[in-house]
Formats: C-alpha cells, sequence, structure tokens
C-alpha cells in the first residue's frame, strides 16, 4: 500500500467464506480489530460466521480490494431485519455498514478514510440507499472520528447484546456535503 491513494483504486468483491476464510482470520483476530470481538475465532469460525452471512437474505460480506489486492471488508445488511431489530425505527432505504481495514505494517496515511468514503460511496451508488446506519462501540474513538468526517451524526447511545454503541445516520446529502464525493 505504498501507492499514492487514487480514487479509482477500490474496487469491491463478493466476499467467499471459504477462499477468504484465513484472510479474514488475520484481519479480525489482529489486536487492532478488537471491537469486531472475534479475536480469540479460529480460521473454521470465522469460515463460519462468514457462511452464515453468505446465507443470510439481507446481510452481505464483501472485500475491498486496493489497486486489486484484498484491503479491507465491507458488510452491508437490512437493520431492519439484523442487527438493530427493535433498537430503532427503520426508515425505507436505510443501510447498515460494518467495515475493517486489514492490518499492515506500512500504513499508508489516510488509506482508512479513504476505505470509508469508498465504502460509503459505493453504498450510495443504489438509488435505493437513503441513509446508512452504523452502531459503533462507544469505545471506538478512531472509527467516531472517521465517520465523522463522511457526515454522520450520532441520534443515542443504545445497549445492543454485546456492546453499548452510538447509533449515527448518515444521508446522501451529509455524505455529499462532508466529503465534496461527486453526485
Amino acid at each position: 500500500m505504498s501507492t499514492p491513494l487514487s480514487p479509482g483504486a477500490f474496487t469491491f468483491r463478493p466476499l467467499d467464506p471459504l477462499t477468504d476464510g484465513e484472510l479474514l482470520h488475520g484481519w479480525v483476530t489482529d489486536p487492532k480489530a478488537a471491537f469486531w470481538m472475534m479475536r480469540d475465532h479460529t480460521v473454521a469460525d470465522v469460515e463460519r460466521e462468514y457462511m452464515a452471512i453468505a446465507a443470510h437474505e439481507h446481510h452481505h460480506a464483501r472485500i475491498g480490494l486496493y489497486d486489486g489486492e484484498p484491503a479491507f471488508l465491507m458488510e452491508h445488511y437490512d437493520p431492519s431485519k439484523v442487527e438493530l431489530v427493535g433498537l430503532y425505527e427503520a426508515r425505507p432505504g436505510d443501510v447498515g455498514m460494518h467495515f475493517l481495514v486489514a492490518p499492515t505494517d506500512t500504513p499508508v496515511h489516510g488509506f482508512t478514510r479513504a476505505v470509508i468514503t469508498a465504502v460509503m460511496a459505493e453504498l450510495f451508488r443504489d438509488p435505493a440507499t437513503e441513509r446508512v446506519v452504523v452502531e459503533p462501540d462507544v469505545g471506538n474513538t478512531a472509527v467516531h472520528a472517521l465517520n465523522a468526517a463522511v457526515g454522520f451524526e450520532i441520534a443515542e447511545r443504545i445497549a445492543k447484546p454485546e456492546k453499548d454503541a452510538y447509533l449515527s445516520f448518515c444521508t446522501r446529502d451529509q455524505f455529499h456535503a462532508a466529503t465534496g464525493a461527486a453526485r
């Protein structure tokens, strides 16, 4: 990832739980992925987790590529059916999102912000997406700053079974205003 960042360098492909299981295992068990709560998972555990997502009608996972190389994970889901059921009043056009940047020994300044911007642009590429919904752990200050940088606003603190989270929303207009991304 030593190449200078360029907007066209990011692409997405479907995640294959078996082919990508070992790769994902290295990402989700890294100390920097503590908020994914999978640090003690085996490769088989990760494969099972992502096979369940692949089989789910309302939850999807994709590998994000930077210059053709796997560099991040993106999950998107229908928050009225997965993750946030009963925790907020879902609207038509809401899409839930998680992302995880692969660990690296050679970090590139601004890369994670470029990733979340690419993820948001990809989600808003679907005209049915009106608003992106996230629920990061209240202690994940790094992701709160990234979310704010792309237009998210914290709506409220919610209690999920596995964590206390900040329910946050970003509309298409908020994203474009925060990032200057083309419409």
